[in-house]
């Protein structure tokens, strides 16, 4: 007996997601899953501004990047929303008129959930490194952990474990250290945090 064919998910699949969920096309598979919820919100909002005004303005540091939250990045077969995305200025056009992004990050940050920590220690951080993207962060809020990866000969090499309580100073953005409890304003740093459901 014949085996039937895999469909393979097309951006069609994609764009008929309702909006009160992030779509993307991994491995040809539609995967899907909610909003981030308060706590990722915040931290990815409180990791653009602190890397922001450094970076992107070169207030208090070198400048040179332009940085995006959630963008649709085509790299290759797959279409993926990193939480949090950064290019050198150099690298990019001067302006995105697509209502997605075809060229690489040189940085991505994802933040972990119970939702996507598979997907995002999984699949996608192997997408990333396919499509040379220089640096990834995964910053667990749950947890209060912070890792920095960089991609060395194709595969990702781990830079170092932040914690809480510990000053975040990880390649490409280490020119200007700061507080990891940044990251969790209304978190007690002594306090265990809770679990996410």
């Amino acid at each position: 007996m014949a085996e039937a064919a895999i469909r393979l998910a097309i951006y069609a699949d994609l764009e008929a997601v309702p909006d009160h969920l992030v779509a993307e096309i991994v491995d040809g598979t539609l995967e899907t899953h909610p909003r981030p919820r308060p706590r990722h919100a915040m931290a990815a909002s409180d990791l653009s501004t602190l890397l922001g005004t450094p970076f992107r303005y070169g207030r208090g540091g070198p400048g040179g990047w332009i940085f995006m939250v959630e963008p649709e990045l085509h790299l290759g077969p797959h279409v993926v929303v990193p939480d949090l995305a950064a290019w050198r200025r150099e690298r990019v056009p001067t302006d995105f008129d697509a209502a997605f992004i075809e060229i690489a990050p040189d940085w991505v940050c994802e933040i972990l959930s119970p939702a996507t920590i598979r997907l995002d220690r999984g699949r996608k951080r192997r997408i990333y490194a396919e499509a040379g993207v220089g640096h990834l962060w995964l910053l667990d809020p749950a947890a209060g952990v912070l890792e920095g990866f960089a991609l060395t000969d194709g595969r990702w090499l781990l830079l170092a474990t932040i914690q809480r309580g510990e000053t975040v100073a990880l390649p490409p953005f280490d020119a200007v250290p700061f507080p990891l409890d940044d990251l969790f304003p209304f978190d007690d740093p002594a306090a265990p945090a809770l679990p996410e459901t």
